[in-house]
């Protein structure tokens, strides 16, 4: 079915599609010497260089190749890719290759299994892609090839003695006709008039004509004409006869493959019936057999379940108290943290000491105050003494003063 397909692609795709691969490895192979490829990458992995696309000696080396290349490739346009080993996994290998040329914009329009062989056409377009998109990161641009103008003349030239024409030959044996005429110097008017002159009357020459022409120099002669002589005409591929006997072609192919490949597909399609009343067949068996195995796995799945739950309840309330242990244990440390306060100011001295020194300080003041105190009282004493003398005084005074103004 594979050959079938690939067939009528290349049917599709016109006769000159099976070619197309090579041309491509071509430009591929000048692109990277443009990238100088030889260099960094052949020399630093120590691989041979590229070759023909449907060479396979080592599918394994060409895979590898084809994998070192494509990361090389993808460095360069700028994204980090990682050199893949030999032993990698060449799945994993290809996905990363593709998702790097989708993420470059690249189209993938093929499975990934077709870049396993390390060779063939999708593996070409992978490596022209890659190269394309290197070579524009770098800025490179092709420029217009210059010509030679002598080299082209005499190509064309060679070209032109090598393949002539009809009309070329036409006229080439005209002239040698000509210049015959005029060396033997025949008329041939006159011998027309005489052929129709000798046909009328019915006389035929008596005597056979014979050349005494060397058999020799004819053979000469006819050597060295006779690649003139040689005429190649060239097939126009647009030809409706070309494409018609292209399509009876095709159609015998077709018709020859599907015939075989009918058979092989019949086949294929009783084989699969059959295998699958088989397994239709075994699996009623195992589901007859194992049915008090399937009962006996539900009953143990639903305790299982009422297990989690209780486990799932239970863990809950773990993490409840696992929860108050932890203010509990904080609430501790304070509290712990709080007497080692207090036990550390009980057990010093200099508290004491201070009260003594504050105490002997109180007593001091206390004594200056009494003495002021009683300085104060003192005074206040005189101070009444001497309030209570002056009383005394004027109240001796006014009773002095009174009996002398009655006797006035």
């Amino acid at each position: 079915a594979s050959e079938m397909e690939k067939r009528g692609d290349d049917e599709e795709r016109g006769p000159g599609s099976v070619y197309q691969m090579f041309v491509l490895m071509e430009d591929l192979l000048d692109k990277l010497k443009v990238l100088d490829y030889e260099q960094h990458v052949l020399d630093k992995h120590n691989i041979k260089p590229l070759s023909s696309p449907h060479v396979l000696s080592n599918p394994g080396e060409q895979f590898y190749m084809f994998s070192v290349i494509s990361a090389w490739l993808i460095s360069l346009c700028g994204r980090p890719f990682d050199t893949p080993q030999e032993y990698d996994d060449p799945n994993a290998t290809v996905s990363n290759i593709l998702s790097e040329l989708r993420a470059l914009g690249g189209q993938v329009d093929f499975p990934p299994s077709k870049l396993k062989s390390g060779s063939g056409e999708h593996v070409c377009y992978v490596l022209d892609q890659l190269v394309e998109k290197a070579l524009k990161s770098k800025g490179f641009t092709w420029n217009r090839p210059m010509y030679p103008s002598v080299e082209v003349e005499d190509e064309c030239v060679q070209e032109d003695d090598a393949e002539l024409t009809l009309s070329k030959v036409e006229e080439e044996m005209t002239q040698e006709d000509e210049e015959y005429e005029e060396e033997d110097g025949l008329d041939l008017d006159a011998l027309k008039t005489r052929t129709n002159q000798s046909e009328l009357s019915g006389s035929r020459p008596a005597v056979v004509l014979e050349s005494d022409v060397d058999a020799a120099e004819w053979n000469l002669e006819v050597e060295r004409v006779l690649p003139q002589l040689k005429v190649t005409i060239r097939t126009d591929n647009k030809d409706w006869r070309i494409h018609l006997d292209q399509m009876h072609q095709h159609q015998e192919g077709i018709n020859t493959s599907l015939q075989d490949a009918k058979g092989c597909l019949f086949k294929l399609r009783e084989d699969i019936s059959k295998t699958l009343e088989k397994v239709s067949s075994r699996e009623k068996y195992l589901n007859t057999q194992l049915e008090h195995l399937i009962s006996e796995y539900r009953q143990a799945q639903a305790q299982l379940n009422k297990v989690k739950e209780l486990y799932q309840q239970a863990s809950g309330g773990v993490t409840e108290r696992t929860r108050i242990l932890a203010e509990i244990s904080e609430e501790l440390e304070k509290v712990k943290q709080e007497m080692e306060e207090k036990g550390s100011s009980m057990s010093d001295g200099a508290p004491v000491v201070k009260i003594r020194q504050s105490l002997t300080k109180l007593k001091q003041e206390i004594e200056q105050m009494d003495v002021r105190m009683g300085v104060v009282e003192h005074t206040l004493l005189q101070a009444k003494l001497r309030e209570k003398n002056n009383m005394t005084r004027d109240m001796h005074a006014t009773h002095l003063l009174e009996p002398n103004t009655q006797t006035y």
